[in-house]
């Protein structure tokens, strides 16, 4: 039985260099993604820094569509932390001041804000809020 010797064997294909070998087009291609990632990694960086710094800012919005149910006013609420920090036991109080009635207020604790988040509530008076002044605003909040 005679073994082939090593000069015998078909030697496969150098393919190496195929796979090291790369054309202009390639690596152009190879540049601008890299570039592209490089910068949106960039700006996320950025804004994530910029945002970091800047404390907490709420905004409360009102909506204006009351609903009753069994002779309760509900008045939906948003609140957004406009700031970049996080915010916890984020107090807001509803003031509703009707001429010739006692002055309700209603009390909202959220227990946690992060930076421009926005969260929904609502109030409950007895008296209709479209006849007074609804004052609603941010009493107090915390730092993590």
């Amino acid at each position: 039985m005679d073994l082939p010797t090593p000069s015998d064997r078909s030697q496969p294909a150098d393919t190496s260099k195929r796979f090291t070998q790369r054309s202009a087009a390639e690596w152009v291609t190879f540049i601008v993604a890299s570039l592209i990632l490089l910068g949106l990694v960039g700006l996320i960086l950025f804004d994530w820094q910029t945002n970091q710094t800047q404390p907490p800012a709420f905004a409360v919005t009102v909506s204006e569509a009351v609903r009753v149910t069994d002779g309760r006013y509900y008045v939906p609420f948003a609140i957004t932390n406009t700031g970049g920090r996080i915010a916890r036991m984020v107090q807001v109080t509803g003031e509703l001041n009707i001429e010739g009635a006692d002055d309700e207020t209603g009390e909202q604790q959220i227990d946690f804000l992060s930076g421009h988040e926005t969260k929904a509530g609502s109030f409950v008076f007895t008296h209709n809020p479209q006849g007074g002044d609804l004052v609603v605003r941010v009493a107090s909040y915390r730092l993590p």
